[in-house]
């Protein structure tokens, strides 16, 4: 790769972060441990509530193969625990990428 494209891609880079610090930063209050704690709680019951609808639904056909309308609350639960995780990714990936504050420990 030129030296040219490197130099674009570092000053391409520099600006993403920035400008996204510069919109995400001030919408969301400074981020802690205790105040993701409700985001990770949230996350968790979606996946228990998949798991155990999928385990409900076993148990309740024998084995045999679901209802279609077993299948629509299985969906309906994945589709509810997916998008949480998606949501959970992009907030570690805004941390990793230092476009908002996070509270230091102490």
């Amino acid at each position: 790769m030129s030296q040219d494209n490197n130099r674009l891609l570092l000053e391409l880079e520099k600006q993403r972060r920035d400008i996204n610090r510069e919109i995400i930063n001030p919408k969301i209050p400074e981020l802690s441990l205790d105040s993701l704690k409700p985001v990770l709680s949230m996350v968790a019951h979606a996946r228990a509530a998949y798991i155990s609808e999928l385990i409900d639904i076993a148990n309740i056909s024998g084995g045999n193969a679901p209802s279609s309308d077993q299948i629509k609350q299985l969906k309906a639960c994945r589709e509810h625990f997916d998008e949480l995780v998606a949501a959970m990714n992009a907030l570690e990936t805004v941390i990793q990428r230092d476009y908002l504050d996070v509270k230091g420990r102490g």
